[in-house]
């Protein structure tokens, strides 16, 4: 079955984002990009936020055309142009080739595009994380902890999240100090997110900024 997975970037002291938006502090080598790569091309499709969306359609169609792309980077370009995307925005009148625009989070919706899917559905963005877990719609959250101490910023997920059990998948330390955790939800309900919940609940999404793009 398919799963919806969260992928986040994040500081030891939980910041997805320093002062002023900056994430110059996220450690994406060619050893950390090229696992991303090899992730994300069995995606299903790539599910964002309006900003994150912009950030990603303005640099990855061409980035391979550009003599000074090469290795993991020029091969996500292809990744990125072939993958099918749903973008959540009130505000966008079109997307891209690709791409399919929706207003709201609709959970029978969410789980339609999953169940059809050719692979697990990728969600980005803080917002956009923030609303599937209000839903009770992540199946798989992808940890990434960048060996670096923020002091201040964003943290990721918002305070009030009731809390829920997780089981560790996976661990993976990266050679520039990077490191993975995979966790599902944990218990018998672990693969049937869609299953619970209320029929034909939905919400907009919620005001916090996305996480930008790899790069």
């Amino acid at each position: 079955m398919n799963k919806i997975v969260s992928s986040i970037s994040v500081s030891l002291d939980g910041f997805f984002e320093g002062p002023d938006r900056d994430i110059e502090w996220h450690s994406v080598d060619d050893e950390v990009h090229q696992h991303f790569n090899d992730v994300l091309r069995t995606a299903g499709a790539f599910v964002e936020g309006r900003v994150t969306y912009q950030l990603m359609e303005e640099f990855w169609p061409t980035a391979d055309q550009d003599p000074d792309s090469a290795g993991p980077m020029a091969e996500f370009a292809g990744i990125w142009r072939e993958m099918p995307k749903y973008v959540y925005s009130r505000t966008l009148e079109s997307v891209g080739p690709g791409a399919t625009l929706l207003r709201e989070v609709d959970r029978d919706q969410v789980c339609a595009v999953r169940d059809a899917a050719a692979g697990d559905l990728i969600v980005g963005g803080a917002d956009l994380v923030e609303t599937f877990r209000r839903l009770d719609l992540v199946d798989e959250y992808r940890v990434y902890v960048h060996p670096v101490l923020l002091g201040r910023g964003r943290p990721f997920f918002g305070e009030g999240a009731d809390r829920q059990g997780l089981r560790l998948l996976e661990s993976r330390a990266f050679g520039n100090g990077v490191v993975l955790g995979r966790y599902e939800r944990d218990g018998a309900a672990a693969l049937a997110v869609c299953g619970g919940g209320q029929p034909g609940q939905r919400l907009v999404l919620l005001p916090r900024r996305p996480l930008k793009a790899i790069r």
